[in-house]
């Protein structure tokens, strides 16, 4: 299978003044001094029964709230992403926000899976940078380990500021923990260090619905390189990190019943200086 579909596309956001001259400090969130993660999984295609036509709104409300710096998101619309950017817009005047979205192929089809409202279902990531930030490179793929019982193939993505951060999501097999392992250490061992090569040694921050429970066998450390971390939200959801970073908080919130996860929100905080 190819790999690092790489692309400039910028999804929203963009300026013509991107990068001061000079050097420029490491990675911190754009509002204090660590980076600030919310992990959700909405529930919104309109197919599962979770589904309740309210998760976009309580993560636009949450969004308003905690003011995270990135955003990544399972189960979701392609237009949900254009909607909760604005409200990441809001939350963060003067910076720009960077978005970016990835169908899951549908295997009988061999199309994107589908939303019942006819939008092409998937993962999407939204990362607040300072406006001298560089255009963005989108990197993303679908796993070559595959759940074949599954109609749904399951995919990652990234939007890398250079010199800030890889804002990277994905949503692992969930009828198959052994394939889910397989994705997540597919993801942190194989495409996470191709991705670096390619576009620098920034940090990897990784947003994702892993389907492997917290303190079950097998578990998210299981498929952790050495020096990566992990906050769980008690189940299923996971933020993680490499080493540039270590996690310095974690929050479960509640979505009060518009999906059927609660939203993660992980504070990580800057351990090395770069360049």
């Amino acid at each position: 299978m190819g790999f690092l579909m790489a692309s400039l596309i910028v999804l929203a956001g963009c300026t013509a003044d991107h990068r001061a001259n000079g050097a420029t400090s490491p990675r911190v969130g754009v509002t204090g001094p660590t980076v600030r993660v919310l992990q959700m999984n909405l529930c919104n295609s309109g197919l599962a029964s979770c589904y309740t036509g309210r998760s976009v709104s309580s993560a636009a409300a949450l969004i308003a709230d905690k003011r995270p710096d990135i955003v990544t998101l399972n189960e979701i619309c392609r237009g949900d992403v254009s909607q909760l950017q604005r409200s990441m817009s809001t939350a963060h005047p003067g910076t720009l926000v960077e978005t970016a979205f990835k169908a899951a192929p549908d295997r009988p089809t061999g199309g994107p899976s589908r939303c019942t409202n006819g939008q092409d279902f998937g993962i999407g990531v939204l990362a607040a940078v300072p406006p001298s930030a560089s255009d963005p490179r989108v990197y993303g793929d679908i796993y070559p380990i595959q759940d074949l019982t599954d109609p749904e193939e399951r995919v990652w993505l990234c939007v890398h500021a250079d010199r800030e951060f890889y804002a990277c999501v994905t949503h692992a097999a969930s009828q198959s923990t052994s394939i889910a392992v397989d994705q997540c250490r597919y993801f942190l061992q194989s495409a996470a260090p191709a991705m670096r090569h390619e576009g620098g040694e920034d940090p990897v921050i990784l947003g994702a619905d892993l389907n492997l429970p917290a303190h079950h066998s097998p578990d998210p450390q299981s498929c952790l390189p050495n020096g990566y971390q992990r906050a769980d939200d008690g189940a299923r959801q996971d933020v993680i990190t490499s080493s540039e970073l270590t996690v310095a908080s974690r929050t479960v919130a509640s979505m009060r019943g518009a999906t059927d996860h609660p939203a993660l929100l992980v504070d990580l905080a800057r351990t090395t200086s770069t360049p």
